[in-house]
């Protein structure tokens, strides 16, 4: 994504999901593909979204492991912290994500900062060290995993996989330039976890360790065109860099209805 390791840093204001959207879709377009399927996870997920709901020529559907699910009451109690409404009744599935979620909205004080003043951020592209910290401590499941790989316990990932991640950022200077995503995305008002409105095919993969693992019956009713909902064994918000053999699996048996 712009802002991103090798590829180029905006220069001026207005790379948000939906700019990224178009982006992917024309680059699509130039590379000569007329018939493609979108993945996303993380931002990924959102920018996917997004292209979903342009339905650019040549997308047939995209499969997804954060869904963007939330019914939009639900969505709008959580990020403001509210009650919700008297009116809306939750299965136990249900009423587990929405305790996933606020305590993911509890726990994110990153996303906060980089979407207010992430060009304040720059000791991350000043000492190494406050890079590997601030980035090693996305989710506490995530950090959680990592604590016991670094323990020595096999995990996902290994210490070197997430010192590699890290060092990308930091010889490509990207930090700064790719916290602002959150600032743009805050400008443009984008849920990061609520439905919206897509219509085209969509397949969902549901990971154990996610930040907020959504139910079917939300997912249904978000992708009125679901062709695939799966649960998986092991996995986080990370999934294709922590588990990519599970990963792969789902994608391709998600997608597979669609090819020809």
């Amino acid at each position: 994504m712009p802002g991103y390791g090798f590829s180029g840093k905006p220069t001026a204001p207005g790379w948000n999901p939906r700019r990224m959207a178009t982006a992917w879709a024309e680059l699509m377009k130039r590379l000569g593909y007329r018939r493609y399927a979108a993945q996303g996870g993380d931002w990924g997920a959102i920018v996917t979204e997004q292209m979903g709901l342009l339905e650019p020529e040549g997308l047939i559907g995209f499969h997804t492991n954060m869904a963007n699910a939330v019914p939009p009451a639900i969505m709008t109690a959580i990020e403001g912290g509210a009650p919700l409404p008297d009116d809306v009744s939750l299965s136990p599935e249900e009423s587990e994500a929405v305790e996933q979620l606020r305590a993911a909205y509890a726990d994110v004080p990153y996303a906060y900062e980089m979407g207010t003043a992430p060009q304040s951020l720059t000791g991350l592209v000043d000492s190494p060290v406050g890079l590997a910290a601030f980035m090693l401590d996305h989710d506490w499941q995530s950090l959680e995993m990592i604590s016991r790989s670094v323990a020595g316990e096999p995990e996902g990932l290994t210490p070197d996989d997430v010192l590699d991640n890290i060092t990308l950022f930091w010889l490509t200077k990207s930090a700064v330039s790719a916290a602002r995503l959150y600032w743009e995305n805050a400008k443009a008002g984008i849920s990061f976890f609520g439905a919206k409105g897509v219509k085209l095919p969509v397949a969902v993969s549901v990971f154990p360790t996610e930040m907020y693992r959504p139910p079917k019956s939300w997912v249904e009713k978000a992708y009125p065109n679901l062709i695939h909902y799966n649960r998986l064994p092991k996995g986080g918000h990370f999934a294709a860099w922590e588990q990519p053999e599970y990963f792969v699996d789902d994608v391709r048996a998600g997608l597979r209805s669609l090819r020809q």
